[in-house]
This record gives structure tokens, C-alpha cells and sequence, in this order.
């Protein structure tokens, strides 16, 4: 029997090592939690990356700006004036990156969806409604305050593909998490031409392809997950029990895969203790986080290993959404830096991009003895 099922199961191995070569950028992993005093906090690894992506540049966006949305045939898509200023993360030196939250608390997010998400094609004659993936949460960010409020005005918005050498001409498939102060969440997948599904996010987790239904489906498999210790078993005159702490997570999905990490996701934060304050609620979710943050070289062939960045944890963020506060650490800098959205004049406030990590090096504080 083993002989028989030795060339598929090798056969299936090849594939996904070679479709995990060619599509690295596919492992962001996002959460929510709340303080008992009523703070909603969403919380991010980014990974999104073919190289160094410089994630760690954050672009301020005041409040009134004029957009013009791209579209294949260039500068021509839908127009808006934004209602409400914001920060995000950014990427490639584009103005748009992984996540942002402006300044009436909303939140959206964006996680890699290979495979799985598909745009509305472009129409020339409705250039007027079309924008592309950057522009599209830039629309949200500046435009609403609430997950209802996006909710009610989706209607007649067509997302395309607006091809960028940046990523070698490749398509920008992705989903959305989308969340506010109330702790309303959900996740937005355009798939099969466009056509929009709308979930609820569990817990507010969020990993990558399959789809989000596939996720909330494959939490069955995990059903017997707790947080308790196993009990002792007897057996005819042996007893077996737990050999330590954590016996009630045995088969708990440790690897980098986007349904493991989903797994992950979701039973950490099940399982999270209760947060006094939002403080607490946000560096709880750096802890959880760290259970995500992917290694250099961790998912490349040895061989390949090199001296560029490709899937690693390169910048996690804690967005505190009823305080309006942006966390964040990188790669380079695992201290702790926050924006704090409620000191800036977003009337006033010039854009721009801040870039606080100085070069490839971890701060160090000595402590002195005497």
C-alpha cells in the first residue's frame, strides 16, 4: 500500500514546493481582541513582500484630499474627495500598503489571496466607477467611518487590475478585513469576476487563500482544541497523563500555511485571558503575533537563501480603533513606536511619509550597573 501512494503523494509535494517558490507572498496573518473596558484592537503581521518592501514607511493623509483612482487606461477612474484623514503602511514607495486606520477609528486591511480572488474586468465605459486594489481601501479609509457605512455604499464599486512593474506586471489578489470601534468586523473577497462576498470575521482572524468560508469550514477539523489540560487516561493498569502545560493544544497547526495559521489565529485568541485596557489589548496582540512572525529563510529552499527578504515578517501593527492609536514595530526595529491619530490636525497636517527605522539595526539600551 505504501509503494502505491509513494509517486502521487511525491507528485503533490513537488507542486506545492514549487507553488510556494513562485508565489511567496502569501503568508499576513490578522486578529482582534478587546479590553474589558471596551477597546477594540485589530492586530497584523505583514509579510507581503518580493523583496524589501520598506513597510515601515508610514504615509499621513489629510483630510479633504483629492483622489483619482488608476485603471488600466491610467489615471481616468473614479473620483472622491476624502472625507476623513488617515495613516497607513505603505509599500514599494506607493501610497497605499497593507493596512491603515484614519481618524474616526475604522480599520481596513489587506491580506494576499492567490489563486482565489478575481476583479471585475475593465471597462473603458465604466472607467468612472473603477479603481484599483490600492485605491480601493484608500476609498474606504477616507470616506467612512463605520463597517455599515462601507457596507451601504459597495453598490456599483468595480475593483480591476491595474498591472504594476513593481510586482513584474503580476496581479494584486486580495481580500479586505474591515473593522470599526463598535467591533464590528468583516472580510470583503471579490472572486470569480468581481462578484463580492461578505463574511463575518470570526474573532476577527484573518489569513490568506482559500476563501474565507473554506477557513470558518476547516475549524471543524479543530474542534477537540482547549485551553485546559488534558485529563489522565487509564488503561488496564497504566495511566497516562499530560507530560506538561498545553496538552489540551495538542495538534495545534504550527507550521506557515495560511489554513495552520488561520487554526492558530483563532484558538489564541479564543483563548486570551481577560485585557484590562486597551494597553493591555495591544501588546497581548504583539505576544499573540509572535507566534506568526515568520524567520528569514524559514519557507525558501536552502539553496535559495538570500540576501533579500522574501516572506519574512517584515513589520507587525496593533491598530487601537476607539482610541484611535497606530502600533507598530518592524524587522529592524522591534520597538514599540504608536501614532496617535487624535493629536494630528488632519485639516492642516501636509501629507506625507514618516520613516522612522534607521537602517537595519536594533536599538539597544544598556543597563548600568553599579
Amino acid at each position: 500500500m505504501l509503494t502505491r501512494f509513494r509517486r502521487p503523494v511525491t507528485v503533490l509535494l513537488t507542486i506545492v514546493l514549487v507553488w510556494a517558490h513562485l508565489d511567496p507572498t502569501q503568508a499576513c496573518t490578522g486578529i482582534s481582541l478587546k479590553s474589558t473596558d471596551g477597546a477594540v484592537i485589530v492586530g497584523r503581521t505583514v509579510e507581503w513582500a518580493l523583496s524589501d518592501a520598506q513597510h515601515n514607511r508610514i504615509m499621513v493623509v489629510p483630510r479633504g484630499k483629492a483622489f483619482v483612482a488608476m485603471t488600466p487606461g491610467g489615471s481616468n477612474g473614479r473620483r472622491w474627495t476624502g472625507r476623513h484623514g488617515f495613516v497607513s503602511m505603505t509599500a514599494y514607495d506607493q501610497p497605499y500598503g497593507p493596512d491603515g486606520l484614519n481618524e474616526k477609528g475604522l480599520y481596513v486591511g489587506m491580506y494576499y489571496l492567490p489563486g482565489y480572488a478575481s476583479y471585475h474586468p475593465y471597462d473603458p465605459a465604466q472607467a468612472s466607477a473603477s479603481m484599483s486594489v490600492g485605491d480601493f481601501m484608500q476609498w474606504m479609509l477616507s470616506s467612512f467611518e463605520t463597517v455599515a457605512e462601507v457596507r451601504r455604499n459597495l453598490t456599483g464599486i468595480r475593483v480591476v487590475n491595474v498591472d504594476d512593474p513593481r510586482f513584474g506586471g503580476a496581479a494584486l489578489p486580495f481580500h479586505w478585513k474591515i473593522a470599526d470601534p463598535t467591533g464590528a468586523s468583516i472580510v470583503l473577497e471579490l472572486v470569480d469576476g468581481g462578484q463580492m462576498k461578505i463574511y463575518d470575521a470570526f474573532l476577527g482572524v484573518i489569513t490568506n487563500a482559500p476563501t474565507y468560508d473554506w477557513h470558518l469550514t476547516n475549524l471543524r477539523n479543530y474542534i477537540g482544541l482547549r485551553p485546559q489540560a488534558s485529563e489522565p487516561l487509564s488503561i488496564a493498569n497504566l495511566t497516562l497523563g499530560p507530560l506538561g502545560a498545553g496538552s489540551g493544544m495538542v495538534g495545534l497547526p504550527g507550521d506557515f500555511t495560511p489554513p495552520s495559521r488561520f487554526v492558530r489565529a483563532a484558538a489564541l485568541t479564543a483563548s486570551v485571558r481577560p485585557l484590562p485596557t486597551a494597553g493591555d489589548a495591544v501588546f497581548e496582540a504583539f505576544r499573540i503575533l509572535d507566534s506568526f512572525n515568520i524567520p528569514l529563510g524559514a519557507i525558501a529552499p536552502r539553496e535559495q537563501v538570500a540576501t533579500d527578504i522574501d516572506s519574512a515578517t517584515q513589520i507587525t501593527s496593533a491598530s487601537d480603533l476607539t482610541n484611535v492609536r497606530y502600533y507598530y514595530h518592524t524587522m529592524h526595529n522591534r520597538q514599540v513606536r504608536v501614532i496617535d491619530l487624535k493629536k494630528i490636525n488632519f485639516a492642516t497636517v501636509r501629507e506625507q511619509i514618516i520613516d522612522d527605522d534607521a537602517g537595519p539595526k536594533h536599538p539597544v539600551r544598556e543597563l548600568t550597573v553599579k
